[in-house]
């Protein structure tokens, strides 16, 4: 019995045991969070690594119906374990009721910035996220000021966690096979509780900034400045220049003309 990838689920089922083992064994249960939410299990290659761990309690969250079935043949005394839904629309209170969880999985490719963002909005309750990801996706997640991959996701992703590359892998090891090459990242929970500025404004000033990363924040910010001019250190820098802390800089600049 096996399960039929589908393209519209974004599905490459991961083949390799040992790529599997390792990206279990990766897994830091950061601040101590013993919840795990695997998403996209399909085939549980990467889940029986997980199920096997006994100081986790893992939950297996999976959209395909074929998949899930399939997964309770295959693990039959973690029925309970084995939801059906999405986890772009499920509330976390359906798998882990006012606790804590770390996010798992080999994600889909066509929703996984998606998924970062789901987290994002929960990340009060979600200290850890390990996975896959297409190595672009992966690479512009982690990377920091100066790089031209450097953009939004990286932005909003670094102010609430600390991003590690861990390592590629190859096309070949799926099936079926990506047409790109895909990396592990983990995202730990840092201490920034709270941003020093207005979130929402926040979010708006890095979108705005990268969406016209070519322009100087001057002019790309100009909609938002009000015929104000921006502190010096500003005045000439482009979105990719700056840290997570200078934009949080740049915001309460933006907010304090709008107040």
């Amino acid at each position: 019995m096996n399960v039929r990838a589908k393209k519209h689920l974004g599905q490459h089922f991961l083949k390799d045991e040992q790529i599997c083992e390792k990206i279990a064994n990766a897994f830091s249960r950061h601040k101590g969070c013993h919840n795990v939410l695997e998403i996209g299990p399909g085939m549980g290659a990467l889940s029986q690594f997980l199920l096997n761990q006994e100081d986790l309690t893992v939950v297996l969250l999976d959209i395909d119906e074929e998949s899930v079935n399939y997964l309770i043949h295959k693990f039959p005394e973690k029925k309970e374990q084995i939801l059906f839904g999405d986890f772009l629309r499920l509330d976390p209170d359906t798998y882990f009721p006012g606790e804590a969880f770390s996010v798992v999985g080999n994600f889909p490719y066509n929703i996984s910035s998606q998924i970062l963002f789901k987290c994002l909005e929960f990340r009060n309750r979600i200290p850890e996220i390990m996975g896959m990801f297409q190595k672009e996706v992966a690479v512009r997640v982690s990377e920091k000021p100066g790089s031209k991959e450097y953009g939004i996701t990286s932005v909003l992703l670094q102010a609430f966690y600390d991003i590690h590359y861990c390592f590629t892998v190859d096309e070949h090891v799926f099936s079926p096979p990506p047409k790109v090459k895909s990396g592990v990242i983990r995202c730990t929970r840092n201490n920034r509780d709270r941003l020093k500025c207005d979130e929402k404004l926040f979010f708006q000033v890095v979108k705005m900034a990268f969406n016209q990363r070519r322009k100087t924040l001057r002019n790309s910010l100009k909609q938002l400045l009000k015929a104000q001019e921006l502190p010096d250190k500003f005045q000439q820098e482009r979105p990719e220049q700056l840290s997570v802390t200078d934009f949080e800089e740049l915001t309460l600049f933006i907010q304090s003309i709008r107040e």
